[in-house]
């Protein structure tokens, strides 16, 4: 009998030493993703741009990325500067839209942008991706780094996925963004990985969900409550906010760009999508989706010029 009862300890033991083991080397790789290269360039476009390079606002991270501006592509001086920030396990070149497709009809139409990587991407430094906790600051940095080259123009965030959710919580805490197009954000990461975790490590949701989440913050010193687009929003209001989400959305809910957007419709807009993959609206359609975002765009750096500069932080 006690022979039996040693086995079935020595089997639970093993079972529960195993989950974590699994738990601990997935939640590594989910955070150290491969990096995809850089192989493409807004030469491809036709457009003269300029290598950068800033650094994340907490750590000095090395950040890389390319600044394009309608002066050196035959337009006259920027209406406005409009910062991308690309998705989990991406680079500058968001290349489910691609972003530099979309970048050139920005620059094309007077706005300046840069495209840049987070840490732990393309070109940029560092070894851990944390899904927005440490890539807030990386975006913080950018935003310091724009500031102060152009401090005249408005500037406007686009994210796309992590991005997205990561754009949120950088306008909350910087005054000087006059708006966000959030495509695809998840709303909480704690409370979407919750659900949607086995989307991305291929697991059953129990037990390594809840092995995993709890192992981010002593293993990774990540805490996934503090990716909270749901309070980003409301220190954003009434700054303007457009959701781009597609209804067929496998990775990201649709309802979760529309639980953000039901906060406060009387400054968010939310264009609901049918049919396309996770951040697939623009690749599906990209005449509509580059409408939609110049309208977004234009509507608030027209109302800027309107405005003392001290009112522009109550925009």
């Amino acid at each position: 009998m006690s022979w039996v009862l040693w086995s079935v300890a020595a089997l639970i033991s093993f079972v529960i030493v195993g989950s974590i083991g699994i738990s601990a080397y997935v939640g590594w790789q989910l955070t150290h993703p491969r990096r995809q290269p850089v192989d493409d360039s807004p030469q491809t476009y036709g457009l003269t741009y300029e290598d950068v390079e800033f650094v994340s606002r907490k750590d000095s991270m090395k950040l890389s990325g390319w600044l394009i501006s309608p002066e050196e592509n035959g337009g006259d001086q920027a209406v406005m500067t409009i910062i991308f920030a690309h998705g989990y396990a991406g680079n500058r070149l968001e290349r489910g839209l691609p972003a530099l497709a979309l970048a050139n009809t920005l620059v094309r139409s007077g706005y300046r942008v840069l495209l840049f990587d987070f840490r732990n991407s393309g070109r940029s430094s560092g070894t851990l991706t944390s899904v927005g906790y440490y890539e807030k600051q990386d975006l913080l940095g950018a935003i310091d780094w724009m500031s102060d080259k152009f401090p005249a123009e408005p500037i406007g965030l686009i994210g796309f996925s992590m991005g997205a959710t990561t754009s949120l919580l950088a306008a909350a805490e910087h005054q000087n963004v006059a708006a966000v197009i959030a495509d695809s954000p998840f709303h909480h990461l704690k409370k979407y990985l919750k659900t949607n975790l086995p989307v991305w490590s291929g697991l059953p949701n129990f037990p390594f969900t809840p092995l995993i989440l709890s192992l981010f913050p002593p293993l990774l010193k990540i805490d996934p409550e503090g990716v909270d687009a749901t309070s980003a929003v409301e220190a954003i209001y009434p700054r303007p906010v457009l959701f781009i989400h597609s209804r067929d959305d496998a990775a990201i809910p649709q309802n979760s760009s529309e639980q953000l957007w039901e906060r406060h419709q009387d400054r968010f807009e939310f264009w609901p999508t049918v049919g396309a993959p996770h951040v697939g609206s623009y690749q599906m359609q990209p005449e509509e989706y580059a409408g939609r975002i110049l309208a977004f765009f234009g509507s608030v750096h027209t109302m800027d010029k309107t405005l003392e500069p001290a009112a522009r932080l109550f925009l």
